[in-house]
């Protein structure tokens, strides 16, 4: 139980996670799906780098916000002084600002996947569609 295509997806991995949930693969798995210099690999290896990239954003944001509520804790309970810079104005600014690149994150890994997707899916075989009925003599005269 090694492989960490068989490990399950944490919920603290929102990129991770989304990966499962849209491609229904693990994102360690799908580089293997393809030849290795394919334009297959090279997408399955952007959805790779985009979801970590989305996990580590919501790392920083997770951390950002678990910092911010300890210090408000600490002040609530009279066991440290308030930062008169505004404890909460510079952590409230971080905490949007992670937020917004989670965003942006989530955005860019979905446009990947999306691509992703395209490239790997086979196309549905395309039936040509029958000509127009000719049209009879009498509504050729009533145009």
């Amino acid at each position: 139980m090694n492989d960490p295509s068989q490990q399950p997806v944490s919920r603290t991995t929102p990129g991770h996670q989304l990966v499962v949930k849209t491609l229904d693969t693990h994102p360690n798995a799908l580089r293997s799906l393809h030849s290795r210099d394919s334009p297959e690999a090279e997408l399955a290896g952007l959805v790779v780098r985009a979801a970590l990239h989305l996990d580590q954003v919501q790392k920083e944001l997770v951390d950002r916000c678990t910092w911010a509520a300890d210090d408000l804790t600490r002040v609530a309970a009279g066991t440290t002084s308030v930062n008169s810079l505004g404890i909460l104005q510079n952590s409230g600014l971080q905490i949007d600002l992670l937020a917004a690149r989670r965003a942006d994150a989530t955005a860019h890994l979905k446009s990947v996947m999306a691509a992703y997707q395209s490239a790997t899916t086979p196309a549905e075989p395309r039936h040509p569609s029958p000509p127009p009925a000719p049209m009879s003599t009498a509504s050729r005269r009533s145009r």
